[in-house]
């Protein structure tokens, strides 16, 4: 029996009260008991509460986009790690390749909110990824071994207790998205530096973040090393978001 796939929706900077009530009450109805596949939807801060209330008694889980590496004080506009609990959040995204391109995040940073997300029980969802620059130099397996290492070096032996999620910068929001072989690549090479890193290393859910949608999310859920996915725009269509749910159930064995 494989280990379940993780399918974590990122709405990324979209929804309303009312567009965020009919989505999510039509992919509770259509997911149902997803005993077989883990579903989350990373929201924006405000949106948290109402998330909380909708997602009560489904299958539905939570997650946020961003957690400070704060725990408390005078960090204006910060959202910490026990807030999001207050909320229920399961996940965090940190690291996202937004984060880093448009707020500077380094990989130090991204690792101290993922250790600050674990402290509290949440699970990190640490992204990495290359952008089209380093993919065409040829130095896609040294950005992503970088950005993996500092979260390995600050977390140790709380390590496999993360999610990662694998995100070509070229194939974000652009339409395009490595081939299934590609994406494989790319897993089992931080595969492999996890294993290097814990005994657990199959406990880790590693996703694909780049352009997963209805259309390829199943020949990208048969990789060996491809464990769920981090859906975008997909995620915010409901009927999408269901097709790539179901793809991934189909995958258990």
């Amino acid at each position: 029996m494989s280990k379940k796939k993780l399918i974590a929706g990122n709405w990324k900077m979209n929804g309303s009260v009312a567009a965020n009530d009919a989505l999510v009450r039509a992919v509770i109805a259509g997911m149902g008991a997803a005993d077989d596949c883990t579903v989350a939807v990373c929201v924006p801060a405000p949106y948290l509460a109402q998330l909380q209330m909708l997602r009560a008694g489904s299958a539905l889980e939570l997650g946020a986009q961003d957690v400070s590496a704060q725990e408390q004080g005078a960090y204006t506009g910060e959202v910490s790690a026990a807030m999001l609990k207050d909320f229920g959040a399961r996940y965090a995204l940190v690291g996202h390749s937004e984060r880093r391109q448009y707020h500077g995040e380094t990989d130090a940073l991204v690792a101290d909110k993922a250790k600050a997300a674990l402290a509290h029980g949440i699970t990190p969802i640490v992204c990495v990824g290359e952008t089209l620059a380093e993919r065409e130099a040829g130095r896609t397996e040294e950005v992503v071994k970088r950005q993996l290492a500092a979260v390995i070096h600050t977390n140790g032996h709380c390590i496999s207790e993360i999610a990662v999620a694998y995100e070509p910068v070229w194939a974000i929001g652009t339409g395009k998205t490595a081939t299934p072989q590609e994406a494989q690549q790319v897993h089992a090479v931080l595969r492999a530096q996890l294993h290097a890193a814990t005994a657990h290393a199959d406990r880790v859910a590693i996703l694909y973040g780049g352009s997963m949608n209805a259309a390829n999310a199943a020949s990208l859920l048969a990789q060996a090393d491809i464990d769920g996915g981090l859906i975008g725009g997909a995620s915010l269509k409901a009927p999408d978001f269901l097709q790539i749910i179901a793809a991934a159930r189909l995958q258990r064995d």
